[in-house]
């Protein structure tokens, strides 16, 4: 008896471990990337970046407009390189209703690709940049929302 009790312990603890690392992976599953066209900027002109958010199937996340005011909106911020960032323009999410939920929120799902302008400036030393974006978000199933992220990238380019 005491040796069934002991084996259903290690069953339900490697159940426990198996469930864990399961919402672990599918709460980091996100994957963000961008680009630079061409990989360069010339200095005083503007060229528009752009940043995809990868959402795997099963997922979605928060709209920059989410139809909440508790919900936790998309955010991209770039920062840094001495250059000038405009406004991010954020996709349309689309309505979707959930069980947990009687009204509709919008939401991102798949992939979805938001984009920006930089500008280098006409004084701009050096013949390249690095810049930074951040994308925040948060992960949500059909019944359970996990802890907002931020994750981060780093792009660079040529200076002409």
């Amino acid at each position: 008896m005491l040796q069934f009790e002991f084996m259903k312990r290690i069953v339900c603890f490697s159940v426990f471990v198996f469930v864990l690392s399961v919402f672990g992976l599918t709460a980091n599953a996100q994957e963000v990337s961008g680009s630079v066209p061409n990989g360069s900027l010339a200095r005083g002109k503007s060229v528009r970046v752009t940043v995809t958010l990868d959402i795997p199937q099963g997922l979605h996340v928060n709209s920059n407009r989410p139809k909440g005011e508790n919900l936790i909106a998309t955010v991209v911020t770039p920062t840094g390189g001495g250059l000038r960032f405009g406004a991010v323009r954020y996709p349309a999410g689309h309505d979707k209703t959930f069980g947990f939920s009687k009204n509709a929120l919008n939401v991102y799902e798949g992939r979805v690709t938001f984009s920006f302008p930089v500008t280098v400036p006409a004084g701009f030393k050096g013949d390249a940049a690095e810049f930074r974006v951040a994308v925040r978000y948060q992960a949500c199933t059909d019944e359970v929302c996990y802890p907002p992220k931020t994750k981060r990238i780093s792009l660079s380019a040529r200076i002409r």
